[in-house]
C-alpha cells in the first residue's frame, strides 16, 4: 500500500510552487464537450439547492427540523460543487491547468471538510427521521431548535476535524520534481502518489478516518432505519405506510448514492491505485449528487412542490412592484433573509413545532 520513492534524477524532492491538473485526457474537441457537460451539471446544481434553500427558508410550514436539515444538506451541496466545478470548468478551457500550491492545499481542505460534513450530516437527518416516527409524542422536545442546532454543528466539528488531518498529513510530505497531478481537482489519492517519502501512513490514516466515518454513520442509519421499518409494518393505516415509505425513500435513495460512491472512492485500501476509475467516480460525487439531492428531495415530497407553487404565486409582478410601503419592506426583508441565509444555516435554529403526530411532522 504504501511505498517509498527514490530520490534521485528527475524524482528528488523540490519545493514545488505550483501543481498541473491533468484532468481527462482528449483533444480540444473532447475537452469542449467537458466543459458543457460539466457546466450543465452546475448550472442546474446551483439553481436546484438555491431554489431549496430560498422555499425552505421563505415557507413558514417548512420551518421544522427535518426541512432545517434539508437546508444545511442544500447549503453543503452548494459549496461542495463550487469547491470544485468552477476550476476545473477553467482548465478545460484554458492552456494552462496550473494550481498554486496554496490553492490546492485550499481546495483539498474544503472538498474534505464539505463531503465529511454530509456524510456525518445524512446520518443525523437519518436519527431525525427515527425520532419522528419512533416517538412522535415526543419529537418537538427531543429535536429542540438547541439539540438541532447542536448536530449541524457536530457535523461541521467533524468535518473540519478530519478536513485538517487529511490535508495536514498530505502537505507535509516532500514531492517529487513531477507537480502532474493525474486528476481534475486536488485530492489526497493523486497528491501521495507525487510524494517521495513511504506513503503508508497517509494511506493508513485515509483508510482509518474514511472507513469510520462511513461504518459508523452507516451504522447509525442502518440502526434508525431498521427501527423505522419495524415501526411502519406494525401500523394499521395502508396509507400511512405509504406516506412514511415515500418520506423516508428520499433520504435512502440520497444516501445510498452518497455513501457508495464514497466506499468506492475512499472505503477500500486498494482505491487509490485506480485513478482513472476514481475520476468518473468523482464526477458522480462531486456534481452529480449534488444536482440529483433537491430533485429527489422536491419531487417526492409534497410539501416542497406545495410550497414552491405558493411562492409562485406570492411572486407575480403586480405584487412585487406594489407602491404600499409596508408590502416594500416586508418584500426587502424577504430579500434580505435569502441573501444572508446561506451564511447562517450552520448556526441557526428552527422555531418550535407545535405538538405532532405521525400525520402533521411527515406529512
Amino acid at each position: 500500500m504504501g511505498h517509498a520513492r527514490p530520490q534521485q534524477g528527475n524524482l528528488s524532492a523540490l519545493p514545488l510552487r505550483e501543481f498541473v491538473l491533468e484532468g481527462f485526457r482528449g483533444g480540444v474537441e473532447v475537452q469542449a464537450l467537458l466543459f458543457a457537460v460539466f457546466l450543465a451539471l452546475y448550472v442546474v446544481t446551483v439553481l436546484g439547492n438555491v431554489t431549496m434553500i430560498v422555499v425552505t427558508t421563505l415557507d413558514a410550514r417548512l420551518h421544522s427540523p427535518m426541512y432545517f436539515f434539508l437546508r444545511n444538506l442544500s447549503f453543503l451541496d452548494l459549496c461542495y460543487s463550487s469547491t470544485i466545478a468552477p476550476n476545473a470548468l477553467a482548465t478545460f478551457i484554458s492552456s494552462s491547468k496550473a494550481i498554486s500550491f496554496g490553492g490546492c492545499a485550499t481546495q483539498l481542505f474544503f472538498f474534505s471538510f464539505l463531503g465529511t460534513t454530509e456524510a456525518i450530516l445524512l446520518a443525523v437527518m437519518a436519527y431525525d427521521r427515527f425520532v419522528a416516527i419512533c416517538s412522535p409524542l415526543q419529537y418537538p422536545v427531543t429535536m429542540c431548535p438547541v439539540t438541532c442546532a447542536r448536530l449541524v454543528l457536530a457535523a461541521y466539528c467533524g468535518g473540519c476535524l478530519n478536513a485538517i488531518t487529511e490535508t495536514s498529513l498530505t502537505f507535509q510530505l516532500p514531492f517529487c520534481s513531477s507537480n502532474r497531478i493525474d486528476h481534475f481537482f486536488c485530492d489526497v489519492p493523486p497528491l501521495l502518489r507525487l510524494a517521495c517519502a513511504n506513503t503508508a501512513l497517509n494511506e493508513l490514516v485515509m483508510f482509518g478516518l474514511c472507513g469510520l466515518i462511513l461504518v459508523g454513520a452507516v451504522l447509525g442509519i442502518f440502526v434508525s432505519y431498521g427501527y423505522i421499518a419495524v415501526t411502519i409494518l406494525r401500523m394499521r393505516s395502508a396509507s400511512g405506510r405509504h406516506k412514511l415509505f415515500s418520506t423516508c425513500g428520499s433520504h435512502l435513495t440520497a444516501v445510498s448514492l452518497f455513501y457508495g460512491t464514497g466506499f468506492v472512492m475512499y472505503g477500500q485500501p486498494g482505491a487509490v491505485e485506480s485513478m482513472e476509475q476514481g475520476k468518473v467516480v468523482s464526477v458522480f460525487y462531486t456534481l452529480v449528487i449534488s444536482m440529483l439531492n433537491p430533485l429527489i428531495y422536491s419531487l417526492r415530497n409534497k410539501d416542497v412542490k406545495d410550497a414552491l407553487s405558493r411562492l409562485g404565486q406570492r411572486r407575480c409582478p403586480g405584487h412585487w412592484w406594489k407602491s404600499s410601503r409596508e408590502t416594500l419592506l416586508m418584500q426587502t426583508d424577504l430579500v434580505f433573509r435569502v441573501l444572508i441565509s446561506p451564511f447562517l444555516f450552520a448556526f441557526s435554529v428552527s422555531p418550535s413545532l407545535p405538538p405532532s403526530t405521525h400525520e402533521s411532522i411527515l406529512s
